[in-house]
């Protein structure tokens, strides 16, 4: 649940990531650039840093050298620890040095402790907590072991919390030593080293910016020419074919654009070519189609007389006038189709809708073809609604799509039987015919829409049919706003359906009834 509603969150920003280069390229380079940046900045910072901690360093040991030696010179005067006189001395010696460091580090600590004589009480000035930073680490080191010793230490002092530089060092006296220790502030290296980081914060994110708006810049010069060639080539493919782009300078794009007119130019003279010839085709098959009419008739009229007297004719002559009636109806019937086809082409078909009851021309075309459905020994079984099926159409091009399709069922039923279903609901109405006979081959349903397509072409024909009924039936079903589809499966049989919107101009969403047969024999699973 959370990862779906993460993915639906996030699904405009990887949908933006996947369409624009410029926004992929941008981020990249901010990514990029930060790390980089960053990078580079922490190591400046931190050598900077230390830069001032070292300088620092040297010039405190350099001080606490010669507060050494003066400490050693006042308190060698004095021969044993017992001395009365000591403490005195340590105390004016402690002041001596805070008093001469006041120009060179404010707010230092000096302190001297004398870890072996109980006796001699600690004295620090300024008069502050210094457990927090002389460790007894650095006390082990400096009093039992004699040694120089430093550390960074932060501590709370006088109310404020400050990082010191500790150093502790022993002081040889005539009875033994005692330890110094000298502690500054770091208050100045720490407000440089902010300083410092904050620039170079600032300075980098400042250089991320700037090459983020150099990168948006670079890739929109490179960008926008891609962008204005894929709106140029979406136009084109609309048909808009005097699109170009516009070709400046003479740098790469600028052969782009070039290249991308000089394509664009000869795709439009393909293209014109091809309609020229394609109009040509059109306007040869309709003068062909109109000129062999007046021909026709007069043959029409020879083989009439002809066929009227062929019982006068011996038998082969009689045969003879009979196939000649029978080839000049299918040439007959094909210029008819070829002039039908020619209209569509032209563009020139128009729709005669009114509002009509679609059970009629379904009981009238069964009844037209019941005698080529006898000679096949084919049963045309018509499953209609009860009551009126009333839809806005053109009932002569809606009667000749479903003379096609139930003329070639009964064609290919094989004695088999032919079902014709009509249904309707409020937005279309459909007609399915069904048969059972050879059925089509996988890919078959869409060629079999195609001009003089045959699925065997070896097959002899009992309707002489043209081979443009198909193409005809779904042209004239798009110029109702219709579908015409097939299915069909070897030895399963066919069916085709046809769907038209209930009122002309709508927009036709789902079919009433189903494409593939609900009788369809269950496949066998292993």
């Amino acid at each position: 649940m959370v990862a779906r509603r993460g993915r639906q969150y996030t699904a405009p920003a990887r949908r933006a990531w996947r369409r624009s280069l410029q926004l992929r390229v941008v981020t990249l380079t901010l990514i990029g650039s930060s790390l980089l940046v960053s990078t580079f900045g922490w190591f400046i910072a931190a050598q900077s840093a230390n830069i001032l901690l070292n300088r620092t360093q040297d010039e405190i040991s350099s001080s606490m050298s010669g507060k050494v030696a003066y400490a050693y010179s006042q308190l060698t005067l004095h021969p044993q620890a017992r001395d009365p006189e000591l403490p005195n001395t340590i105390n004016d010696t402690v002041n001596d040095l805070v008093d001469g460091d006041q120009t060179e580090n404010g707010g230092s600590i000096i302190s001297i402790r004398a870890e072996h004589y109980q006796d001699l009480p600690a004295v620090t000035l300024p008069p502050v907590d210094t457990r927090d930073l002389i460790t007894p680490d650095m006390i082990r080191t400096v009093a039992e072991q004699g040694q120089v010793a430093q550390q960074i230490r932060t501590a709370e002092v006088g109310g404020a919390t400050t990082k010191y530089l500790v150093y502790g060092s022993p002081v040889p006296t005539k009875f033994g030593h005692l330890e110094l220790y000298y502690m500054v502030p770091l208050t100045t290296e720490d407000r440089a080293a902010n300083q410092i980081r904050t620039t170079v914060l600032i300075t980098g994110i400042a250089l991320v910016i700037l090459l983020g708006v150099v990168a948006a810049l670079v890739t929109r010069m490179v960008v926008t020419p891609v962008r204005v060639a894929a709106r140029t080539a979406q136009r084109l493919s609309a048909g808009l074919l005097d699109q170009r782009m516009k070709v400046d300078g003479e740098d790469d794009l600028a052969l782009l654009a070039a290249a991308f007119n000089q394509m664009a130019a000869n795709l439009q003279r393909q293209i014109v070519r091809l309609e020229e010839m394609s109009r040509l085709q059109r306007r040869f098959t309709s003068d062909v189609s109109h000129e062999l009419r007046t021909p026709l008739t007069t043959v029409r009229m020879a083989a009439d007389l002809i066929f009227s007297e062929r019982e006068d004719f011996d038998p082969a002559v009689a045969r003879s006038a009979e196939l000649l009636q029978a080839e000049l109806d299918r040439f007959e019937g094909l210029l008819t189709d070829l002039l039908e086809i020619s209209r569509f082409d032209a563009g020139f078909a128009a729709l005669d809708a009114e509002h009509t009851d679609l059970v009629p021309i379904v009981e009238r075309v069964a009844e037209r073809l019941s005698g080529l459905a006898e000679r096949a020994g084919v049963d045309v079984e018509l499953r209609l609604p009860d009551t009126p099926v009333i839809a806005e159409v053109d009932p002569r091009r809606v009667e000749r799509v479903l003379r096609n399709l139930v003329g070639n069922a009964i064609e290919h039923a094989e004695a088999k039987p032919v079902v014709v279903t009509l249904s309707t609901d409020e937005a279309a109405v459909a007609v399915t015919v069904r048969d059972y006979g050879i059925g089509l081959k996988p890919g078959e349903e869409r060629l079999v829409f195609n001009r003089f397509w045959r699925a065997d072409p070896s097959r002899a024909r009992q309707t002489g049919g043209t081979g443009l009924g198909l193409s005809i039936s779904v042209e004239d079903a798009r110029l109702h706003g219709g579908w015409l589809e097939a299915w069909g499966a070897p030895g399963e049989g066919s069916q085709f359906r046809l769907t038209l919107p209930v009122r002309a101009g709508d927009r036709l969403v789902a079919a009433p009834l189903p494409l593939i047969p609900r009788d369809r024999p269950a496949e066998v699973t292993g």
